[in-house]
């Protein structure tokens, strides 16, 4: 945990030292072995993610793969001998780059905590498909690129493109998401639902870098496929909040599990039943913490059920497994035990 922000400074001097070498073109492959570079390294932050990392969260792992997924492209694009073998790897890093943004988006409403209805991951996941389908098409269609042809320019393979009618489609997609990602880290800043101000700073630096190396490679002519190494920024700073807010959690609930062993004063709750509760708190599922942290913030029940769009029957049977390990009985038990270990916290 505290070696991350050293893996993180090392991996950004690597990518800067390597870009930074000279010229890209002044050496045939010089550009291919960047390519390899980044690969390399979104593909160990991706198998490092699954082996050291115990509770994996979805979504950051889909984040990783989706990396990986273009990064990889970009170095198959890169040393590619033909048109179709191009086009091929450029579908892939299609792949990859539509459904980025969407696990950026979820990763960012998890971390802030914002409720959002089951079908709109529905929905936004069929809306990608729509886009993957038109910025996959080159080849088959005309309606993403008018014309294409390949060719290798300074030792590396390229697509030279005349962009067809429905190409700014992606580009409004982008826009979309990254509108969508700014406006949800304000929000939930604006109603104090992230753990601090640094959190949400860290979190619109994940996506504003992605916005500024979009702009300048609309704007400015560059071999290099920039997003490539944003990218793999933008996943280290998801995973470095991420880490953070599972070791805050992991620290209060050990905080928790030393205030227990306090005499309790009089009216207080046992102390067996805090340390339960506090080692309950590390066993709770994913959809278990989010009802935790919605009753302890008196969240009304019918907006529970709106927030996590599930059924009251549903809703009973997360109930029932919380409160079993928790060792309470009532959501108003919940609460008591709560405010218990807040008072031993403060104090």
């Amino acid at each position: 945990m505290k070696k991350l922000p050293a893996m993180l400074a090392g991996i950004l001097f690597l990518i800067m030292t390597l870009s930074g070498c000279g010229a890209v073109g002044d050496k045939s492959g010089s550009l291919t072995a960047l390519y390899g570079v980044t690969a390399a390294l979104a593909t160990v932050l991706l198998v490092g993610y699954c082996v050291l990392v115990r509770k994996k969260e979805m979504w950051v792992l889909f984040l990783f793969f989706c990396v990986t997924v273009v990064n990889v492209s970009y170095l198959l694009l890169a040393m590619s001998t033909a048109l179709e073998m191009a086009l091929m790897a450029n579908r892939i890093a299609y792949l990859g780059s539509v459904f980025l943004p969407l696990t950026m988006l979820m990763i960012i409403l998890r971390a802030t905590k914002t409720a959002y209805p089951k079908w709109l991951v529905w929905l936004l996941s069929a809306v990608s498909g729509v886009v993957l389908f038109v910025a996959a098409s080159p080849g088959y269609l005309d309606i993403y690129y008018k014309d294409v042809t390949f060719a290798v320019v300074n030792g590396v393979g390229t697509l030279e493109k005349v962009y067809g009618p429905w190409h700014s489609l992606y580009l409004f997609y982008l826009l979309g998401y990254f509108v969508a990602m700014i406006a949800v880290i304000f929000r939930a800043h604006a109603k104090k639902q992230v753990e601090s101000a640094t959190h949400a700073v860290i979190l619109l630096m994940a996506v504003l870098v992605n916005i500024c190396v979009w702009l300048i490679e609309q704007l400015v002519r560059i071999d290099f496929e920039m997003l490539s190494v944003s990218y793999i920024i933008t996943e280290l700073f998801l995973l470095g909040v991420n880490t953070v807010m599972a070791e805050n959690a992991r620290l209060k609930a050990q905080l928790g599990a030393v205030s227990a062993e306090q005499p309790a004063a009089d009216g207080a709750v046992d102390e067996a039943k805090l340390t339960a509760f506090t080692e309950g708190l590390e066993e709770l599922t994913p959809t278990e913490q989010m009802i935790y942290e919605l009753y302890i913030a008196h969240t009304a029940t019918k907006d529970v059920l709106l927030a996590l769009n599930i059924k009251e029957n549903t809703l009973k049977y997360h109930n029932k497994n919380l409160y079993s390990k928790l060792g309470v009985s009532s959501r108003k038990e919940l609460w008591e035990v709560y405010k218990q270990l807040r008072s031993r916290e403060t104090t």
